[in-house]
């Protein structure tokens, strides 16, 4: 399997030290830090995705539970009228996070902020976060990434004039965290609350044309 690259130096800090127990015949705290590191390791996890074969649909830029699918929260979505679509990732999830939808990438922001937990509505306002625009077609979607209570670091590998493709891999968070994405209101979200999604390949909205 493939793991991000993101996860070397916190996999090291328990596999080097595992390896020097070994040595010195400290069987079960090497173990105990081998268990460690493995689970570390696992958090990095980067399997492969496959996004459908639709370019007129936003895909779940994470994997998670969806804690808000509806019109954007005020205070938290852009300014204007969007649709928002808010994915919360448990320490077990997958957290390597990939575009909802492809086109030319405008504008990307970094805010540091708090380490509130990434469930609460709080958060999308005021923890850490970078900020995403994508013009789709003519269309603007945004998404963020949100550290959460155990997050330290958000981690985005896109910026301003790049192109990329759906589903593509953009970043990481590290250790339990939130995505927003915000789509035209002309669009038609497919997930409801409480829906389990898989970054990269649930279909989250459908973008419609203007009216």
């Amino acid at each position: 399997m493939r793991f991000d690259r993101a996860g070397l130096p916190f996999v090291m800090l328990f596999l080097l030290p595992a390896i020097y127990l070994f040595l010195n015949n400290w069987t079960v705290s090497g173990t105990v830090m081998l268990v460690a590191g493995t689970l570390c390791a696992l958090f990095f996890r980067d399997p492969k995705r496959n996004p459908p074969n639709d370019t007129n649909v936003a895909v779940a830029p994470a994997d998670g539970r969806v804690i808000h699918a509806g019109e954007g929260e005020p205070g938290i979505c852009p300014e204007g009228l969007w649709y928002q679509v808010s994915v919360f990732l448990s320490p077990l999830n997958v957290h390597v996070n990939r575009c909802p939808v492809g086109g030319s990438v405008v504008e990307v922001s970094y805010q540091a902020g708090k380490k509130l937990a990434a469930f609460s509505k709080r958060s999308a306002a005021e923890n850490e976060r970078s900020e995403i625009t994508i013009d789709h077609n003519g269309k603007l979607v945004i998404f963020r990434q949100v550290v959460g209570l155990l997050a330290r670091r958000v981690v985005c590998r896109i910026s301003p004039g790049m192109t990329v493709a759906q589903g593509q891999r953009f970043g990481i968070m590290k250790f339990g965290s939130r995505m927003d994405v915000f789509v035209p209101r002309s669009s038609t979200l497919l997930v409801s609350v409480g829906d389990l999604v898989v970054g990269g390949e649930t279909v989250i909205a459908r973008l419609n044309e203007e009216q």
